[in-house]
């Protein structure tokens, strides 16, 4: 088991930024890739982007490359997603997961684990 639990969630006005981190416990971390989805009200969950188990190889959505980057501190259990240049159109409950999948796991379907979620609300 490992279990998730994301942070740094707010309201934050358009063009601002915002860092969520999600802190890992149980299993051993570095053994997983680590993803951020995100879930808009009426709208089914996103894939935001993943960063692989071994080399931080990362892999992002159109919708927020070049805005958004994925880290992760295997020392410290933690993943981060660091988010600028935010848009209203960001706002979302966003969840960090856990996955077993070895290259790019883009699908919600392939991450094993799950956080509880955090909510980013951007105002125009």
């Amino acid at each position: 088991q490992v279990q998730l639990v994301e942070s740094g969630g707010g309201l934050v006005q358009a063009g601002g930024s915002l860092r969520l981190s999600c802190a890992a416990s149980g299993r051993t971390f570095s053994n997983y890739a680590m993803g951020w989805f995100r879930q808009a009200p009426g709208k089914e969950r996103e894939f935001v982007g993943t960063i692989s188990w071994v080399g931080g190889r990362t892999y992002y959505a159109d919708s927020v490359k070049g805005r958004f980057t994925i880290s992760r501190d295997n020392s410290k259990n933690t993943v981060y997603l660091q988010m600028n240049t935010l848009k209203p159109e960001d706002t979302a409950v966003y969840y960090c997961a856990a996955s077993q999948v070895g290259v790019r796991p883009l699908r919600a379907s392939q991450y094993d684990y799950w956080g509880q979620g955090t909510q980013v609300t951007v105002a125009s």
